[in-house]
């Protein structure tokens, strides 16, 4: 499959559309079909296969939010210089990629991007940190009371495609993190 054989969804011409959206194709990003084009492109012999599980491991959250203690995952990477460019609207850059689970304190924003992840670069905005990581909004949240806190630490979740590394090393070193601070629940904000 192509993108040009993607149908995009009819579109209303009574309707206006936002500014700057091409109608000229489908206004989504196929993930399914980028992510086996990247695989095939670095030399994998089979094509990538989405994650499929019968049961999901999810717990429902049981104590109200106001009395809660929330943390914050993401899989934006800390800025580095010598990574090339890594701004709003940067080109895919595969070498600002982060290979392991890190954690940073939550007290402040810290100088997140997010040029590393195949995103739909034509559609989407992330010149808004709070789009991708919004612990500016969860802090506002503490103080207005509808969560009790927010942990001391956000985490974050590195984007390598790898089903195995994120089910065997980095989804459990996450869950013994936010166990550590005691975590009631977490939101989990993939690019």
């Amino acid at each position: 499959m192509t993108e040009a054989s993607v149908q995009a969804e009819p579109v209303d011409p009574n309707v206006e559309m936002p500014a700057g959206i091409d109608r000229s194709h489908p206004t989504y990003l196929s993930y399914i079909e980028s992510t086996r084009a990247y695989y095939l492109a670095n030399g994998f012999n089979n094509p990538y296969e989405w994650a499929h599980f019968q049961q999901v491991p999810f717990t429902p959250v049981t104590k109200p939010l106001a009395r809660s203690r929330i943390g914050l995952i993401t899989t934006a990477a800390e800025f580095d210089p010598d990574k090339g460019d890594q701004d709003a609207g940067a080109a895919y850059n595969t070498g600002a990629k982060f290979h392991a689970v890190y954690s940073r304190p939550s007290d402040s924003v810290p100088d997140l991007r997010v040029s590393h992840i195949a995103y739909d670069r034509k559609n989407a905005r992330v010149d808004d940190i709070n789009a991708y990581f919004p612990l500016q909004r969860l802090h506002e949240a503490a103080a207005a009371g509808r969560i009790d806190s927010i942990a001391e630490r956000f985490h974050a979740v590195p984007t390598m495609r790898s089903q195995r590394k994120t089910i065997e090393r980095d989804a459990p070193e996450i869950l013994e993190r936010l166990r550590e601070e005691e975590v009631d629940a977490a939101i989990l904000v993939a690019v």
